[in-house]
């Protein structure tokens, strides 16, 4: 039997979403894998599904491209939102639950084809000094390291080498590199955990970035603009001085559904 799917990307970050309120796609990491790859598959940087929640819209379920269940996903739960709009789930805001808890995300605009989403991450309370850069967890463990120049880092050399220091980061880690353009201004790129490789944008590491500059720089300003290979995403936050506490945290950017399809799972 076909299963319908849809493909929608976040600055370039892409995902197939399948609606799974009937609960006949059974998640499997070895089909999800091959799914998402692109030479042999759909092609994406992970796989969503949407289900029933109670007390929310809806539950998703988020799937790297190596076919792990992963935490958490910014740009991804922004396409997510923008799907439930589409399916008729919610008109302009979307209540659903993740792994790491509930989200709220507010569309801004949308159309029949895309969309902004103002999405509602998870408070950040902890900050840990490293020997050059920082490690937090954002929905999602993000290791941040500042760079004069984001274009002349090794990052899959030097990325892959982090992200697989165990000994610092039992779970792994996502790796950015961060790049100071000026007050509230950051440039961005990120080796993501579960897709091995760079990403064209990375939602959970916008924040993660524009926290670690706010909590290492001191920037008088709690707004930033982070520019990444796919796009531009806009972070806001509250923090109390002093503390390492950051709270009412909002990530904002584009969401577009790119097409819609069908497969045969014995196909894959």
């Amino acid at each position: 039997m076909p299963t319908a799917f849809a493909k929608y990307e976040g600055a370039g970050n892409d995902f197939i979403l399948i609606d799974n309120r009937n609960g006949i796609f059974v998640p499997d990491g070895g089909t999800i894998a091959r799914l998402c790859d692109r030479h042999f598959g759909i092609g994406a940087d992970g796989l969503m599904t949407l289900g029933p929640a109670e007390g929310c819209d809806c539950a998703m379920r988020y799937f790297n491209a190596d076919g792990s269940e992963g935490e958490m996903c910014g740009n991804g739960a922004r396409c997510f939102a923008l799907f439930a709009h589409h399916l008729g789930i919610a008109k302009d805001r979307i209540r659903f639950v993740a792994v790491d808890g509930p989200h709220t995300a507010r569309l801004c605009h949308a159309d029949a084809a895309k969309g902004v989403i103002e999405l509602e991450m998870t408070a950040v309370e902890a900050i840990e000094e490293l020997d050059e850069g920082v490690s937090l967890d954002t929905g999602v463990p993000h290791y941040v390291e500042f760079v004069p120049c984001v274009e002349r880092v090794d990052l899959l050399g030097r990325g892959r080498m982090l992200r697989y220091d165990t000994r610092r980061f039992p779970r792994g880690t996502n790796v950015d590199f961060v790049e100071i353009e000026g007050p509230g201004r950051l440039r961005m790129r990120t080796y993501e955990r579960g897709v091995e490789n760079e990403t064209l944008a990375c939602g959970t590491g916008a924040v993660a970035a524009a926290i670690a500059a706010n909590y290492c720089h001191r920037h008088d300003t709690s707004a930033y603009e982070v520019a990444v290979p796919g796009g531009l995403l806009q972070v806001r936050f509250s923090h109390e001085p002093g503390t390492r506490n950051y709270t009412d945290i909002r990530l904002t950017g584009p969401a577009r559904r790119v097409f819609t399809g069908a497969f045969e799972s014995e196909n894959f």
